[in-house]
């Protein structure tokens, strides 16, 4: 599997060493990223004026790719403000604050909640079901936002995006890739998938629990949008029962057709979507009365603020990461050699290719690939690549072919489906109202602890 890197590979390793670095020491990387922009297009294009135009336009492709995840992430925040203003919040959050008491069962509750309605729906419409409705109980109940955040994330985004025992997308891709069933897939990852969420969020709530001990993170609800809303008398106490029970429904009735429709991935997350801009309309025009059609339109510009507030520092860390994948055509132009597979792809082949083989090096290096694919943030774009060097190295060693595709898939999707890169776990921190960058440090080291017992539990198994 020869690969030829040139100096734009090269440049991507170098800032993406930067970016992390950067992350890890608290600094902002926003002139990073826009120096390794600039650099790609530059050293590409060998035009100064496109390059300055390349910034411009991968800021563009990183919104437009992003739009979708704003526009949710802003009109369920809308939702909410109107929710918690009306006093319908306080309605709904009670039977869940009679039982989740401590922060302890808040993380484990939520987190397997979120984990399940993964499983069938993909963890973006997951967030916004749950977000709105259990944050406030475990604020209330001591867990922090952060923790709110850790807990969706790791389990929706991790968990259950990295198995997709129900939706089988991801274990349909590397299996093809690898040119073995999806069954062989599944079956060999439900080892990997459990030692990867047992140890990784094991090691995220004992260290959250140990930062809340010292005082690191305060359990409050400092930062969060609807409690900085105050209730207002607008409803009656029959009234706000009432939506308290229409509200869940309606959002229940989305499940139910997700299922029967078979909607997935966007589809799913505009239906979930397009429900809360109704409940949103219905509830300023009841609330509100005469006032309902102005009000409505505050909502939705309050949440547009607050969606827009939270992704500005993300997009030039996303428009840069995106050069790895697809978007360096569609930005810079067809510069890369005509046998590249995109930058990532092409790091993760050349890593494949350089290594000897056995069993453990095999291993090792599946997640290096699944990481470095990983690294444009999807989580799906490199994992057909996994799939077709676990099977090479299977064929290689004598067998675990399927062990070590599921090893690359998992790696993949752990690292770019929305835990490590911090545009791909904005929904769950937008929702928690908590900075993407903090969310990717506090998931770095159980992240990595949870890789690296997965790693040598694969060894084992191939």
């Amino acid at each position: 599997m020869e690969m030829e890197l040139t100096a734009l590979h090269w440049i991507y390793v170098v800032f993406i060493a930067l970016i992390i670095g950067f992350m890890v020491k608290r600094r902002d990387t926003t002139l990073i990223c826009i120096i390794g922009i600039f650099l790609l297009a530059l050293v590409a294009t060998g035009s100064l004026a496109s390059s300055i135009s390349g910034i411009f336009n991968s800021f563009i492709f990183a919104i437009t790719e992003l739009m979708s995840t704003i526009l949710i992430i802003s009109i369920i925040v809308a939702m909410s403000t109107v929710l918690t203003k009306s006093g319908i919040n306080d309605v709904m959050i009670a039977p869940f604050a009679k039982f989740i008491k401590n922060p302890t069962l808040a993380f484990w509750v939520i987190g397997i909640v979120m984990m399940m309605i993964s499983w069938f729906f993909w963890p973006s419409p997951a967030v916004a079901l749950l977000g709105a409705v259990l944050l406030p109980v475990a604020l209330r109940a001591g867990l922090p936002a952060l923790g709110v955040a850790m807990a969706m994330n790791l389990f929706g985004h991790g968990i259950a995006l990295s198995g997709d025992f129900i939706i089988q997308a991801a274990p349909k891709l590397t299996g093809d890739a690898a040119s073995i069933p999806v069954g062989d897939v599944i079956a060999a990852s439900i080892p990997l998938v459990i030692t990867m969420g047992v140890v990784t969020t094991l090691s995220a709530f004992i260290l959250l629990k140990r930062d809340m001990k010292l005082g690191r993170i305060k359990a409050d609800n400092e930062g969060f949008v609807q409690d900085q809303t105050i209730s207002e008398d607008l409803l009656t106490l029959a009234q706000k029962k009432f939506f308290a029970v229409f509200i869940p429904i309606a959002f229940l009735l989305d499940v139910v057709a997700l299922s029967i429709l078979k909607l997935q991935g966007g589809d799913a997350t505009a239906l979930v979507g397009g429900t809360a801009v109704f409940i949103l309309l219905i509830l300023s025009l009841v609330a509100h009365k005469q006032q309902g059609l102005e009000k409505s339109t505050a909502y939705l510009i309050q949440g547009f603020q607050f969606g827009f507030k939270v992704f500005g520092p993300v997009i030039p860390i996303a428009a840069f990461f995106y050069l790895g994948d697809s978007g360096f055509n569609q930005i810079i132009g067809d510069y890369l050699p005509k046998t590249s597979l995109g930058i990532v792809n092409d790091l993760g082949a050349a890593l494949a290719a350089s290594v000897p083989l056995t069993k453990e090096i095999a291993a090792v290096t599946l997640t290096g690939i699944g990481a470095i694919t990983g690294l444009d943030g999807s989580g799906f774009s490199g994992i057909s690549l996994a799939g077709s060097v676990a099977k090479l190295f299977g064929t290689a060693i004598g067998g675990g072919t399927a062990t070590l595709t599921a090893l690359g898939q998992i790696t993949a999707i752990w690292v770019g489906g929305g835990t490590l890169i911090p545009w791909a776990l904005i929904p769950a921190a937008a929702i928690c109202n908590v900075s993407p960058f903090e969310l990717a440090r506090r998931n770095l080291l159980p992240v990595t602890i949870g890789l690296a017992v997965t790693t040598i539990v694969a060894m084992f198994l191939i």
